[in-house]
């Protein structure tokens, strides 16, 4: 057996001789001394790294954190631990010492990017807004993410990658927008168990919705900016904002968020200026109202719309009202309304609905009709149709709101509005509560009897306001005066000739008198036959405004003046409700003033003339035959024609010589209007 080897020891080398033990300590200190002079302490301090000895001391406490415990021979627990985990109290005295200390690496400087030219970045957003559109086009439920896409594509600083895509937006928001609304997803829907199909449908549907609602409020935020032209002499932003938000109006009017577009719309509206982007959103609204079926958009816009003229105080261009005038479902509502009520055709004097007639039924016959009502009630709902009681709800909320902003513009008598608002009262008229008759007459009485100084005073406010220039406005009295008459007679031509007999007492008097005084006035009207979009030249010196042309601009009257006289005529001499009741001597007052005004009317209006008289002669024979045969009446006094009341014209004393006057006429119809009228007079 080998022996183990012994344990080799390391001997101290033997000291020189004569060499001291002590003398060598004391030089080995002296030049350490020495040496230390020459140390760069802070240096060597700052040079040091600081993480490695906390990390390493973590990593020996987590070490011996995660040992177990041993029992020693002393009967105590204790957790053994190595050496190199133990630190010196130097070592931990430096580490408190290094807590303090600044541990964050040195910040590295990323490289510029390199600069793209602005052509090179429009031409990648197209690409990447074509591919983006072309995937929603295709299939839009698989890529629910790219509405969003989209909108960060919108976020780049550069004013035409903007454009296209706020234009690219709509467009695919246009296609795909479903043909309902979408419902917000409720804490409910979101536990339940559906199938993949459906959490698929429903992640798109609440994607399109999100996407959307981003969208208008980039449109909003791009509208109220200001319309500084593009450096390429393009549209600006706002303009594509507001074509954009026009366009998805009149294209999905049902979608959520309407009411946003429509305050869009609405803000445009207020303003005093009248540049392309206010008519463009005139001509939106206007389309909508007439293209709405269900009504509830276009009450939701007539009520922003009446809202900001109450905040604006009625200080808004008046074709904003004349908007009113194309509102599809007030030619189809049958009620009557006022500003606060509304009451139907079944409904009873005193408020109170007449009672059915109960019709017996069985008790299975009873079951069955529930059931039947019930399901009929599913299916309206499964296919989004609006029922009648619903609609006609709507239509009633729409008239009050339009009423009560006509006769709040009635009350505070704003100028530039009233041709509009005579206007919309004379085409809905006939929807007007007979309660309310009484109080709208003798509001247009007094219209007309303050009509002569309402150009001067139109002219003293817009002097005295800067504000006002472009809201003063040419009104034309004698215009007014008629759309007051036609009001007037419309308010029982809308009314049941049996009720118009029995329950309405109104005395209309005072505006077939004002009728019959301006008929000369209105013969010799250089703007009879001109409507709201003729064309024609300024009168170079008319000096009643300082804006020649503001007559035309800010006619908003659809119907020409002489449309107007003869709506007015009719419902004098021709009145539908109670034709019979006409007095002979109003119908010869109105002949013989007539057969005179003809003489001066253009050649249309003349025909018009004549035409009614025709018809006045072949229903009313035998009372005004005596105008043209001397021989079989008798009269006492003269004719007076500029009378005060048509009592006082005495009309039978005189003959209807204009005929052989107009026998003469160059037009060739209105010798035949002639000639027709004359032959009706000989089979009497």
């Amino acid at each position: 057996m080998t022996s183990r080897p012994s344990k080799r020891r390391r001997v101290t080398p033997p000291r020189e001789d004569g060499q001291d033990p002590g003398n060598t300590d004391a030089k080995t200190q002296q030049a350490f001394f020495k040496s230390a002079a020459n140390w760069n302490l802070e240096q060597d301090y700052e040079s040091r790294t600081r993480k490695s000895k906390k990390k390493e001391a973590k990593k020996n406490s987590s070490v011996a954190g995660g040992r177990l415990p041993v029992k020693t021979a002393q009967g105590t627990w204790q957790v053994q631990d190595d050496g190199n985990s133990i630190a010196s109290d130097a070592e931990w005295l430096e580490s408190e010492g290094d807590e303090g200390g600044i541990d964050e690496e040195p910040e590295t400087v990323a490289p510029e990017e390199p600069k793209i030219p602005e052509r090179e970045q429009i031409r990648r957003a197209q690409e990447e807004l074509a591919k983006i559109a072309t995937r929603l086009n295709e299939e839009p439920e698989e890529h629910p993410e790219a509405f969003k896409a989209l909108a960060r594509i919108g976020e780049s600083p550069v004013p035409a990658i903007q454009k296209l895509c706020i234009v690219t937006q709509m467009t695919v928001y246009k296609d795909v927008i479903p043909g309902y609304r979408i419902r917000p997803a409720s804490e409910d829907m979101a536990g339940e168990k559906l199938s993949k199909d459906v959490r698929r449908l429903r992640t798109y549907e609440q994607a399109l919705v999100s996407g959307y609602h981003g969208y208008i409020k980039t449109l909003a935020k791009h509208a109220s900016s200001p319309a500084t032209e593009d450096r390429k002499g393009g549209p600006s932003l706002s303009t594509i904002a507001f074509t954009c938000a026009c366009t998805l109006v009149n294209a999905v009017p049902h979608f959520n968020f309407r009411g946003d577009l429509l305050r869009i719309l609405v803000r445009k509206l207020s303003g005093r200026k009248l540049d392309d982007n206010f008519l463009k959103c005139r001509q939106a609204l206007e389309t909508l109202f007439q293209e709405d079926e269900e009504g509830n958009a276009s009450m939701e816009a007539v009520s922003l719309v009446t809202k900001m003229m109450k905040a604006r105080e009625y200080r808004v261009d008046e074709s904003v009202l004349n908007m009113f005038l194309h509102l599809r479902l007030l030619s189809e509502f049958v009620g009557k309304a006022s500003q606060d009520k509304v009451s139907r055709p079944g409904d009873q004097p005193n408020g109170k609905k007449a009672k059915a007639k109960k019709e017996f039924r069985t008790k299975r016959e009873r079951k069955l009709l529930k059931q039947q009502k019930e399901a009929d009630k599913v299916m309206a709902q499964a296919d989004a149709t609006v029922s009648y009681e619903e609609r006609e709800k709507m239509q009633s909320e729409t008239l009050k709101m339009v009423f009560a902003t006509y006769f709040r513009i009635l009350k505070v008598r704003t100028p530039h509005l009233m041709g509009a608002v005579l206007e919309g009262l004379a085409k809905y008229a006939h929807l007007i509560n007979q309660d309310f008759f009484g109080d709208l007459l003798e509001a247009l009485k007094d219209l007309i009897r303050h009509s002569e100084n309402t150009e001067s005073e139109v002219n003293g406010e817009a002097n005295g306001d800067e504000e006002d220039d472009e809201l003063s406005v040419v009104r034309d009295s004698s215009r007014e005066a008629l759309l007051c008459t036609v009001t007037a007679f419309a308010l029982l031509q809308g009314q049941d000739a049996h009720n118009a007999r029995s329950d309405l007492h109104l005395d209309l008097s005072f505006f077939i008198t004002n009728l019959y005084r301006s008929l000369l006035s209105l013969s010799v009207n250089p703007d009879l036959e001109l409507g709201a979009k003729s064309l024609h030249l300024a009168d170079p010196n008319d000096t009643s405004s300082g804006k020649p042309t503001s007559r035309r601009v800010n006619k908003i009257n659809l119907q020409t003046t002489t449309v107007l006289l003869m709506r007015c005529l009719s419902g004098v001499l021709l009145p539908p409700w109670n034709i019979r009741s006409v007095p002979p001597l109003r119908l010869a007052a109105f002949t013989k003033q007539l057969m005179a005004v003809a003489l001066q009317m253009p050649e249309k209006s003349c025909q018009a003339l004549l035409g009614l008289l025709h018809d006045v002669i072949h229903t009313h024979k035998r009372k005004v035959i005596a105008l043209w045969n001397t021989e079989e009446r008798k009269g006492d006094g003269t004719f007076k024609p500029l009378a005060e009341t048509i009592e006082a014209t005495n009309p039978f004393t005189t003959t209807v010589w204009e005929g052989e006057l107009l026998r003469k006429h160059y037009c060739p119809k209105v010798r035949e209007e002639l000639k027709a009228m004359e032959k009706e007079l000989r089979s009497i």
